[in-house]
């Protein structure tokens, strides 16, 4: 069954919208973006979310001691790595790690390979903030990744109308939306209900 991540949360009716309808994965962004939320938010938010669900934290570039604290604080249990952190940065902070990984091109793809990490993000290029840009890329690229499909998470344009193809075509361990369930910027509890079915319907 693919696993599903719901990301960009920031109100507590959405978080509970998607712990019911089954979400496998809550994202909490606290780099720069229309979807950021501070530590007290996140610790806020995170009490909706049950045991078993994993809550992650989406960071660019942040410093060790941020990490560290943010993590123990909400608490998390990944960190997703955003930004042009280091395979030696990573290691050197030591906790649960997801490298996302911005595809352009082939070369991009292969350069995960240089991160000893749980789980790596496949995502399209941002534009206004480092991070995704709400469009999919050329999953036939991820062939050249050398990634376990036990390790690819697929970010990047994923909807109700396209996550059954993607499930298909990349097979991934999860796939991770966030404008996807959005209306005008902001989360829709129909559209996080219906994203999940979806991913359901396709595993039957």
């Amino acid at each position: 069954m693919t696993k599903v991540k719901i990301c960009g949360l920031k109100e507590r009716k959405h978080v509970e919208a998607a712990v019911e309808a089954g979400a496998d994965a809550i994202g909490f962004v606290f780099a720069p973006s229309s979807r950021r939320v501070t530590v007290e938010e996140a610790r806020e938010l995170a009490k909706f979310v049950p045991e078993g669900v994993l809550k992650i934290g989406v960071f660019v570039d942040a410093t060790e001691a941020e990490l560290k604290r943010t993590f123990a604080e909400v608490p998390l249990d990944f960190i997703q790595y955003h930004g042009d952190e280091e395979p030696e940065f990573i290691q050197q902070v030591g906790l649960p790690a997801i490298k996302a990984v911005s595809v352009h091109d082939e070369e991009d793809v292969r350069r995960a390979a240089r991160y000893d990490v749980e789980y790596f993000l496949f995502d399209t290029p941002g534009t206004e903030f480092k991070g995704g840009s709400g469009k999919t890329f050329d999953w036939t690229l991820l062939e050249e990744a050398g990634v376990r499909p036990e390790q690819l998470i697929l970010a990047g344009g994923l909807t109700v109308e396209n996550v059954g193809e993607a499930i298909v075509r990349v097979h991934p361990y999860m796939v991770d939306v966030s404008s996807g369930v959005e209306i005008d910027k902001r989360k829709d509890v129909g559209l996080i209900r219906s994203f999940l079915d979806a991913v359901k319907m396709k595993e039957r």
